[in-house]
């Protein structure tokens, strides 16, 4: 499907990062090591490189790496880019200081959680996964998005799926946005952002 989807020669959701990475996805420290998951076409993890962070991205679609890959070229930055089923990715405890995961919105509950867990395993103490989607109430504008409301997001999901994280950021919103062709107009988001609590410091035995 996604194969589909990225086979057109522009780009489905623009070359621009979405406008939640460009609010919360500069400031983050130079060097930190990025995970960018279901990259599409490369427009948020090339925009994360910019930001001079060490940026690995991960899409199942072949044909969208290859047009992330020359959008990076294009751009002049680095990025590890890898072929791969989010299902099947193996998500190394304390890997990355930085997860972004924007619009994974094509997942059902089940897999939804496995994806989650892994994202939340994957971070090192101290870091930060940064999530942006759509909220039920985007079925009624149908400017972009599943047509699925099981697979969108509610403050009160989110929550759950990140249990044990710090929330620094959980903002619901009605947006205009205009990313490409695929996610255009009024739309109702939700943006998070949450810490891995760092870990504790060993103060000796005290004597």
């Amino acid at each position: 499907m996604w194969d589909g989807r990225y086979d057109i020669d522009d780009y489905l959701f623009g070359t621009e990062p979405a406008a939640y990475l460009a609010r919360h996805g500069t400031g983050l420290p130079a060097g930190a090591a990025t995970l960018v998951v279901a990259d599409g076409e490369g427009r948020n993890s090339v925009f994360l490189a910019e930001q001079g962070l060490a940026v690995t991205a991960v899409d199942v679609s072949p044909i969208g790496v290859a047009k992330a890959k020359a959008l990076a070229e294009r751009r002049g930055v680095r990025v590890d880019f890898r072929v791969a089923d989010l299902l099947e990715w193996t998500w190394e405890p304390d890997a990355f200081d930085v997860v972004v995961a924007v619009f994974i919105q094509f997942l059902d509950p089940d897999q939804r959680r496995t994806v989650f867990d892994g994202m939340v395993r994957t971070l090192r103490p101290g870091g930060h996964l940064l999530v942006h989607g759509y909220r039920p109430e985007q079925l009624a504008y149908g400017t972009g998005g599943p047509p699925i409301a099981e697979y969108l997001y509610t403050e009160e999901l989110l929550r759950e799926l990140v249990g044990g994280l710090e929330i620094e950021v959980l903002h619901s919103h009605d947006s205009d946005i205009a990313e490409g062709t695929g996610h255009v107009g009024r739309s109702a988001l939700i943006d998070l952002v949450a810490r891995r609590p760092p870990a504790p410091v060993d103060c000796g035995s005290g004597y």
